[in-house]
């Protein structure tokens, strides 16, 4: 049956999620059920084509990329895929008419990690935040608002700014893996061999930035998604603080992370604050 092969895609985009991602997969579980597995879709799709470009160094990444690009076109015009992950992505593409442009500009993003190293203007690494970041809220943003476009167009800056955010986070959390494991340097006019405080300071001062713009749009999503993605917000500005308080050269040298039981603090602390309206 066509459904339990849907029943199955579904479970593989939620099963990715819970295995990449502790703190993603347990903001996702915060939200209505009505959105969940949505979520779950667009999580799945963009982790797998993140992680051919990152991970798969024994192999033709490009080869790789190029099969998982042209299966997805195939998928969206299809409407089917024996790709469980992109079956159940062209599933939310289509149940709310995520604009095919995201997806482009998100893959044209994920292309550049297969031989772009450095982003020397501001420019160039904008267009690349767009696509690897913004679009994926963007995406997401079109399910928390169930395909409204009216509050799609309301909310759009502020879920591309938290998008903005949460990446610039985890460029700056995964400076050593991408610095001398990938070979990439994002953050353009920063000398990564020499990364000081305040190199640190000014990258921080722009996610800090992204972060109040998200903020404020977080108040106005639908019940559905506000919570969950409060929670998600609330993980990445516990990240970012600990950033800010490691001296530059360590985060050159180590991954920072948020411990387990600091989550579950954080998670208490974030119902609390939602219960109270204190966002």
């Amino acid at each position: 049956m066509k459904a339990h092969f849907d029943t199955a895609s579904y479970q593989c985009s939620k099963l990715v999620t819970n295995i990449y991602s502790t703190s993603f997969s347990l903001a996702t579980r915060l939200l209505y059920k009505s959105i969940r597995s949505d979520i779950y879709n667009i999580y799945g799709f963009v982790r797998f084509a993140d992680e051919i470009v990152d991970s798969f160094h024994d192999y033709d990444k490009e080869t790789l990329f190029n099969k998982f690009s042209n299966d997805l076109e195939q998928a969206l015009q299809d409407k089917i895929s024996l790709n469980p992950i992109l079956n159940s992505f062209q599933y939310t593409f289509h149940k709310y008419a995520i604009d095919k442009e995201f997806v482009n500009a998100f893959m044209r993003s994920m292309r550049l990690d297969l031989y772009k190293t450095t982003y020397l203007t501001e420019e160039d690494f904008k267009t690349y935040i767009y696509g690897s970041a913004d679009v994926v809220g963007l995406m997401c943003l079109k399910v928390f608002v169930k395909g409204d476009q009216q509050r799609f167009n309301n909310l759009k800056d502020s879920a591309m700014a938290l998008g903005s955010a949460f990446q610039k986070v985890n460029f700056l959390r995964d400076l050593k893996t991408d610095h001398d494991v990938l070979n990439r340097s994002y953050f353009p006019n920063i000398d990564l061999n020499n990364l000081n405080e305040i190199s640190k300071k000014q990258i921080i001062d722009a996610i800090e930035r992204d972060f109040e713009i998200g903020r404020n749009g977080i108040k106005k999503l639908p019940i559905e998604a506000k919570f969950g993605v409060f929670v998600a917000y609330r993980y990445y500005k516990q990240l970012l603080k600990k950033l800010k308080k490691t001296p530059a050269l360590q985060i050159k040298r180590t991954r920072i992370r948020v411990s387990n039981p600091k989550k579950i603090e954080l998670l208490m602390r974030s119902y609390i604050k939602y219960q109270l309206n204190l966002m």
